[in-house]
């Protein structure tokens, strides 16, 4: 086999084939469906490595293709534009940060491992928690990890999640799951876009429900207001209730804490880590201070200790991952952590402190509330009529698509497409007034058009 300029062991590919059993490459791709396969060579413009030069050329030419916004994207589903300030960038590109790994060896890793650690107590604060680990991957992956803690815990298979939790947090959690054979069930929304709790009440009568999903505030933005009753009625019956959560909505609303939640997950992305194209974001989880529940917690945790001489260190209090435990014995596959991006949420919550989230909130609350108002007065309304924080699901009563698009012509990025004439927008502090105002007149001008 002859050598590629792309793949410089290919001439040992078929040897390799043989050695584990396989007759062609296809047959390692194997789950992969036939119908999302890419049925011809990649049409590529060049047939050699390229220089550095090179290369940077053709990146530049690409990034000019970029699409330039006038504003912040009101694109919503999970992931908002927020405001990074300086210091949280310049701390995380400090060389001892941004190339620290794995601390392996404490006695050389104390600076990460105390930033580790100062995060967690950050989120334990600000969650009303008592065990934080050190971050996981994404809200999608930490709630999956969640959901198979509670399946260890009570070998139960069925979890309650609402119909308006985020739909790509679900579709994380199926892939994660299904081999588990743990099996998802709906709860119903009502006329606010919240939990029904009469189906709900039906539903968890089932002796096979392993837990309850509650999403504050949910897809849609809304927040549920019957979460007392939802956990109240889960305890008697045994179950584990999982909260996913974002942060910056505990400014207004009482943290997960307050109503004994068993699990806690959510993202940090809003803490001090720019969209940077989807990624990478920072998956939070936290429990209470209950033996089964830590015992069972992906990842690691930091906790505080004394060293010989007696004086403060930090060290890995928990490592249940699989490279610290054996395979079957582990808790979790996740190998490593967002640990860059948890300092970067650390910085960001000390910067703010607890009466800055409070205002940040109250700042956002107010000013997508604005942009509902002024949407209202075109004749669009809301989806659900529930009271909500940042993002708000819109009905056009006409092809979205339509509008979209005439807003991408003005350099406006719109809402997240939900349906034929709905979508989802985000308005966040980063979204002035004449912003939000800039875009209800391009609507405007849509509809009149």
């Amino acid at each position: 086999m002859d050598m590629h300029p792309w793949l410089p062991n290919i001439k040992y590919i078929e040897e390799m084939l043989k050695s584990i059993g396989v007759n062609s490459i296809d047959d390692l791709f194997i789950d992969v469906p036939e119908e999302i396969k890419l049925k011809k060579e990649l049409d590529l413009d060049y047939k050699k490595p390229l220089s550095e030069y090179e290369i940077i050329l053709k990146l530049q030419e690409l990034q000019n293709k970029n699409k330039r916004l006038k504003m912040p994207p009101f694109l919503g589903g999970g992931l908002c534009p927020h405001y990074v300030p300086e210091v949280v960038k310049f701390i995380i590109k400090r060389s001892e940060f941004y190339t620290a790994y794995t601390p392996y060896q404490p006695e050389i890793s104390q600076g990460l491992l105390q930033a580790l650690f100062e995060y967690q107590s950050l989120i334990a604060e600000l969650f009303e928690m008592e065990v934080v680990n050190a971050s996981l991957y994404d809200w999608g992956s930490a709630l999956a990890e969640a959901i198979m803690m509670a399946n260890r815990i009570n070998k139960k298979k069925t979890v309650l999640v609402p119909k308006l939790m985020n739909p790509y947090h679900k579709e994380v959690v199926k892939t994660w799951t299904y081999g588990k054979g743990i099996k998802l069930v709906e709860i119903p929304p009502n006329e606010r876009g919240t939990i029904d709790v009469s189906k709900l009440e039906n539903m968890i009568n089932e002796d096979d429900v392993s837990a309850i999903y509650i999403q504050q505030p949910n897809f849609h933005g809304i927040f549920e207001d019957e979460i007392e009753y939802i956990v109240d009625i889960a305890k008697k019956k045994k179950i584990i209730t999982i909260m996913g959560v974002s942060p910056l909505a505990l400014g207004l609303i009482k943290p997960p804490g307050e109503y004994e939640i068993d699990i806690t997950v959510g993202d940090g992305q809003e803490l001090g880590l720019s969209l940077n194209f989807g990624g990478p974001l920072l998956g939070i989880l936290a429990t209470r201070w209950d033996g089964q529940l830590v015992r069972q917690m992906p990842g690691r945790i930091v906790g505080l200790t004394k060293d010989s001489e007696g004086k403060r260190g930090f060290t890995l209090i928990l490592q249940t991952r699989e490279q610290f435990a054996r395979r079957e014995k582990a808790t979790s596959n996740i190998t490593t952590n967002e640990a860059l991006m948890a300092i970067a949420a650390a910085v960001y919550l000390s910067l703010l402190g607890r009466n800055g989230i409070k205002e940040l909130a109250k700042e956002i609350y107010i000013r997508s509330h604005y942009a509902k108002k002024r949407l209202e007065e075109l004749g669009v309304n809301t989806v659900y009529n529930g009271d909500f924080f940042e993002e708000f699901a819109v009905d056009f009563r006409t092809d979205y698509d339509i509008i979209h698009s005439r807003l991408l012509e003005k350099n406006i990025h719109g809402g997240l497409k939900l349906g034929k004439t709905q979508a989802l927008f985000c308005v966040t502090e980063v979204h002035t007034k004449s912003m939000i105002d800039e875009l209800i007149e391009s609507i405007r001008e849509v509809f009149s058009g």
